[in-house]
């Protein structure tokens, strides 16, 4: 079926004429004016899509009357413009359409059905890690070992570069996504064309990697998704979505002397995070967008996943306009963005009608103050001020003894537990020649200026310079047991560093480039020095990190690094100098120069004034097209890699990237919903469980079954990589399912990491062991889960290595967004406890057997029914999370990938 309100029309801008799809001859239908500025680019999206069998007339007239307060029910069709890859979660959806072709011939089909249809770009930026720092040779020793390391992978990209048309690779060494889409990729309008004319859209897309959101401070709608809903997308399937309810975020004023654009995106995800935005979409608006810079609303949209919401979005108007001519967007392309925009009522200016919201938050940005999030999740904002205070009680947490004051006259230690304890205290003693130290509680052992959240951000990075410059006048250094580190999100970032001299700053204090990737932020912050690290562990001290990153997850940052704390690049180094969680940088000294005199942050901390009048004189447009004009080209390595001019990729025996085992025995009819019957809970946790605690991205135990298994295939253990470089070889991955060092199963009380209690024989096990004794019995799993589960990052394999591993269903409090998605997109049941059930609630320990009967399209709860081991059954009902039609057929088919497949072959 199709819509009549289809209605083209005719732009002409800078000589060329397009066709285009304004909305406002619906206003027949309802108030278009006044809808939220993303939902319009839906609209248009409809609008132009109208003649396919998946847009009706009910579509556009539900968006046009969108009731701000109604929950979701209309489902609608979403075509982004285009898709955006990384290379962690990039391989794995390359290797999936290699595998899609070798099933599509199985099933008489032709290889060449399976390519993108929509541009698609990868960037590699993950990949890099921090082995070496601090000196001049740390980026040309870090990038040899990324070569080295990720060889195979390289050499399959560069096969899918040449396999694939509409598929584009940025070479590593060239930035972070984000940074490269929102500098360069992004077009703002799309130039394209339909039916064979030229026609003009808002530029849309969606991305393997949950900060896709960074782009929507340029106005352009797009979010994360899972890689598989990201193929699906790639091979012409609309992404099919509820109309989501869009929260407005008002902001006022300007911010004050002192706070940065990290301080403000801090509050702001404490604030969406309290009031609660998963699923739905957050629109800025008010009189204090103007006083924030192009780079300042990236740095909040980029954070949406940290707050919970689909996208953060800010209009189009004169500050986008500015920035696309900054960075070098020519200047044909700026007339389209502002043609079109002002043609079908996306512009926005002082006149701009108010938009009705589901609800509205405010924030006067005067009273944003300088702060820090931590010690494990991005929206426990903490201010300055309180910075001592809370790691104090973190290091209560921690340790219950590290804190006792001192005893009471008479009191008697009668196990000696207290001195002993103070003893422990002093610290552990590092012998480092001139540089020994003692290593105690509260240690900064990583200060990392990394992420695209704020290297994409000139003043917060001038800002960390002029630290670093008052700080090397007055004799400052950092100190000796801390690992730092400079990751620039670009290229463009180097040259305004170098450009100022403010680099040379920066690497006075040690902070040298290490790689132009995530780096610390994914968790690829390399090895602690063996002296460090020996230390940490004899002493069982809480060491610290600061990172100027967007996550610090329980196990992420590194594995020996317990508490982790999101910071602005200028309060990086600032931490860096000062080597210690516990000051109160208000009040104590950073350190002292060389002549004996206290050095405080109000010392070396910028003004405004100065941030901007280096601002000023730091970027120009020549930069950036400098940069990027030659952005695919890659270095000599790169280009070196032998391409395979195959159809159909000839898989190798690699360790890195293997056929996997998905689509093995798919027949042209989809198998079905049937009961899950007698099946056993595999893992239960608490809240806030994240795609980092199911898949992590970081390093791989030698004595974990993923460990084993490499060594096995002769891998030596120093060549592991990680687990997110690994993700195009199923049988790592499914052995590293629930495999964080943080992860808490319950099923195995008292331990930490990848552990259950296989009820077969009643006997701890790892997860991956008991997964297969499970599986050779032909029994089926499930998780039992808290509230928020699968929160964090876009990662498919936190859905296809549970999937892998026999789980059929998984019973939740709640889901983040992406994650319940991915579920569904694997053929695994997403459930939901009604009202304020819980496993606990229901006395649920993991030991029962569960039977959920088979779940019909559009059925909305179903009841569950526990054997408990003594016999006793317990029912409860529980909303089925399959949200939306579309979904259902994914699910009925075994998976969104499966569904497509057979679509595609029969034709």
């Amino acid at each position: 079926m199709s819509t009549r309100h289809s209605k083209a029309a005719t732009l002409t801008s800078a000589g060329r004429e397009f066709t285009i799809y304004p909305m406002q001859h619906l206003s027949s239908l309802g108030d278009v004016d006044s809808l939220p500025f993303s939902l319009k680019i839906l609209l248009e999206n409809l609008l132009r899509h109208g003649a396919e069998d998946y847009v009706t007339d009910e579509d556009v007239a539900a968006l046009v009357n969108w009731d701000p307060t109604a929950e979701p029910d209309q489902e609608i069709a979403f075509v982004p413009a285009r898709v955006l890859l990384q290379d962690f979660t990039g391989v794995p959806a390359i290797v999936d359409l290699a595998v899609m072709r070798d099933a599509m011939v199985e099933l008489g089909g032709n290889a060449g059905q399976i390519n993108p249809l929509s541009p698609v770009e990868l960037v590699i930026d993950h990949s890099v890690m921090v082995d070496h720092y601090g000196s001049e040779q740390s980026l040309s020793q870090n990038t040899d070992i990324e070569l080295q390391r990720n060889l195979e992978r390289y050499r399959f990209l560069r096969w899918g570069q040449e396999a694939f048309s509409n598929f584009r690779v940025v070479p590593p060494g060239t930035g972070i996504v984000h940074q490269v889409n929102l500098e360069f990729l992004a077009r703002g309008v799309f130039a394209g064309e339909q039916g064979g004319q030229p026609v003009a859209y808002p530029d849309t897309l969606v991305g393997t990697d949950s900060h896709t959101t960074m782009i929507n401070g340029l106005g352009v709608l797009g979010w994360g998704v899972g890689g598989i809903e990201a193929e699906a997308a790639m091979l012409g399937q609309p992404v099919t979505m509820l109309i989501p309810q869009v929260v407005g975020f008002r902001l006022d004023g300007q911010m004050a002397e002192g706070a940065t654009a990290t301080d403000l995106v801090l509050t702001v995800t404490q604030m969406l995070r309290e009031h609660g935005v998963v699923g739905k979409f957050v629109e800025f608006f008010g009189p204090g967008l103007k006083h924030l810079t192009l780079a300042d609303r990236a740095t909040i949209a980029n954070m949406a996943p940290e707050y919970g919401a689909t996208c953060g979005i800010f209009p189009v108007d004169q500050r986008t306009l500015d920035y696309l001519e900054l960075t070098g967007r020519d200047e044909q392309q700026r007339a389209l963005v502002e043609d079109y925009m002002k043609a079908v009522g996306l512009w926005h200016d002082d006149s701009s009608p108010v938009a009705r919201y589901s609800a509205t938050l405010e924030l006067e940005l005067g009273e944003v103050v300088p702060s820090l999030a931590g010690p494990k999740r991005p929206q426990d904002r903490i201010p300055l001020t309180e910075s001592k205070s809370s790691f104090t009680n973190v290091l209560r947490e921690f340790d219950e003894l590290a804190l006792v004051p001192e005893p009471e006259e008479g009191w008697e230690d009668e196990g000696g537990q207290l001195d002993e304890h103070k003893e422990a205290l002093k610290g552990v003693h590092v012998e480092r020649g001139e540089d020994s130290f003692e290593l105690r509680h509260g240690a900064v052992v990583i200060a990392a200026i990394t992420s695209c959240t704020n290297t994409s951000n000139p003043a917060v990075l001038i800002a960390a310079g002029l630290v670093a410059r008052k700080a090397r006048a007055l004799g400052l250094q950092a100190r000796p047991w801390v690992k730092t580190s400079l990751a620039p999100g670009s290229k463009v970032v180097t040259g305004y560093l170098e450009k100022t001299g403010l680099m040379d700053d920066l690497e006075a204090l040690g902070f040298y480039v290490v790689g132009y990737g995530c780096t610390t932020c994914i968790g690829n912050s390399g090895p602690l020095p063996d002296d460090i690290t020996d230390a940490i562990r004899a002493g069982n001290l809480l060491a610290t990190s600061v990172l100027s990153g967007n996550r610090n997850f329980e196990g992420r940052i590194h594995q020996d690094v317990r508490a982790n704390y999101l910071a602005s690049p200028p309060l990086v180094v600032a931490y860096a100098i000062a080597g210690r969680m516990d000051i109160d940088l208000y009040k104590e000294p950073l350190g002292a120069g060389p002549d004996g005199k206290a050095v405080y942050l109000a010392d070396i901390w910028p003004s405004s004034e100065e941030i901007n009048g280096i601002l000023a004189g730091a970027l120009d447009t020549a930069m950036f097209r400098d940069k990027y004009s030659d952005v695919y080209s890659g270095n000599e390595d790169w280009n070196a890699l032998p391409v395979d001019g195959s159809e159909r990729y000839p898989w190798p025996d690699s360790t890195y990237v293997r056929k996997p085992t998905f689509f093995e025995g798919i027949a042209t009819t989809e198998p079905g919903v049937t009961a899950i019957n007698g099946a056993r809970c595999l893992v239960k946790v608490g809240d806030s469980v994240t795609t980092d605690h199911i898949s992590p991205a970081g390093a791989i135990a030698a004595d974990s079954p993923a460990g084993q298994y490499l060594q096995a295939e002769g891998v030596d253990v120093k060549d592991f990589n990680s687990y997110g470089s690994r993700r195009g070889n199923h049988e790592v991955m499914m052995r590293g399912t629930f495999a964080n060092v943080r992860l808490k199963n319950q099923l195995a009380p008292g331990t930490e990491g990848s552990w259950t209690t296989n009820f077969l024989n009643g006997k701890q096990e790892s997860i991956f062991d008991a997964s297969m004794a499970y599986q050779q019995q032909g029994i089926p799993l499930v998780v039992l889960a808290g509230a928020e589960y699968g929160t964090g990052s876009s990662r498919d394999w936190a859905a296809k290595g549970p999937s892998l591993l026999g789980i059929r269903a998984v019973i939740a409090r709640s889901y983040e967004r992406i994650h319940r998605s991915n579920l569904v997109g694997m053929g695994i049941l997403p459930l939901q406890y009604l009202g304020d059930d819980s496993a606990d609630s229901l006395e649920l320990d993991g030991s029962e057997t569960f039977a959920i009967p088979a779940v019909a399209k559009g059925q909305e709860e179903v009841t569950v029914t526990v054997t408990r081991s003594n016999g006793e059954e317990l029912t409860f009902a529980t909303r089925v999370r399959i949200d939306t039609p579309n979904e259902y057929a994914y699910y009925e088919n075994g998976g969104i990938l499966h569904y497509v497949l057979r679509r595609l072959a029969a034709g």
